[in-house]
């Protein structure tokens, strides 16, 4: 994971916490701080944020993919809004993480599935900051090149197959409301892959996934959420006062 040398020195070690008064799964700031992108005060901003979602349904302090992961009531009951556009700013968080206000779908269940790290069904706070620390503007572009090729190996057979590719492109359009023929979803996946599989063998390997994204940068570009270089800023009822 990248970014850590630069975030542990920002803030000092804070006081040891009250674990008992945590969430299952918590870490100490300090400790996520210097494995991350965020500086210790950013994790701490990061946990009000996470016991918003956690505590939200269930109640136990974690995040669960049966409550759609951010629930809509709590977007709009509990946080102010943006003069620019209305939109409640937990509300911009969940749509620029998971791109959709429709609840679950298979490119939100693919990121919770991402974020939960111990593959138990539910993501714990530490699995939330460095699984997020992915998407901080200064991650390494390696890191964000790994992520997004698990995100479309849906079955995990460290390769992107045709059908997988064509699996999430109707998943995003779909969060998006846009709709396209069928003839025109399968010319993105043609012509993906054939700039992609270089050894036209029908799947694309990490390698020549790197090698694409490399050519095409913007394959990258929703794998960077420019609102975590600023969390207690654009979150200021987070910030550690």
């Amino acid at each position: 994971m990248g970014c850590a040398s630069s975030s542990s020195s920002v803030a000092a070690s804070p006081a040891p916490s009250n674990r008992s008064a945590r969430a299952p799964g918590y870490e100490e700031p300090v400790v996520l701080a210097s494995q991350t992108c965020f500086t210790v005060n950013e994790v701490e901003a990061l946990y009000e944020l996470y016991k918003k979602f956690s505590f939200s349904k269930v109640g136990d302090g974690l995040i669960h993919k049966v409550t759609h992961t951010f629930p809509s009531d709590l977007l709009q009951q509990q946080w102010r809004r943006l003069p620019s556009d209305g939109i409640p700013v937990q509300d911009q968080f969940h749509l620029a993480l998971f791109r959709t206000r429709k609840g679950a779908n298979l490119f939100a269940d693919r990121v919770f599935d991402l974020f939960d790290l111990k593959r138990n069904g539910v993501i714990e706070f530490g699995e939330f900051v460095r699984s997020l620390s992915t998407f901080h503007p200064k991650a390494p572009e390696s890191d964000k090149t790994a992520f997004a090729f698990k995100l479309y190996d849906l079955r995990g057979t460290g390769y992107i197959e045709k059908e997988e590719l064509r699996e999430m492109v109707l998943a995003i359009l779909d969060e998006s409301d846009l709709f396209l023929s069928d003839n025109a979803v399968d010319a993105i996946v043609d012509n993906t892959f054939s700039q992609a599989d270089s050894n036209g063998d029908g799947r694309i390997d990490p390698i020549e996934w790197e090698e694409f994204v490399k050519k095409h940068p913007a394959s990258l570009r929703n794998m960077s959420l420019p609102y975590l270089q600023d969390i207690t800023t654009v979150f200021p009822n987070f910030a550690v006062r």
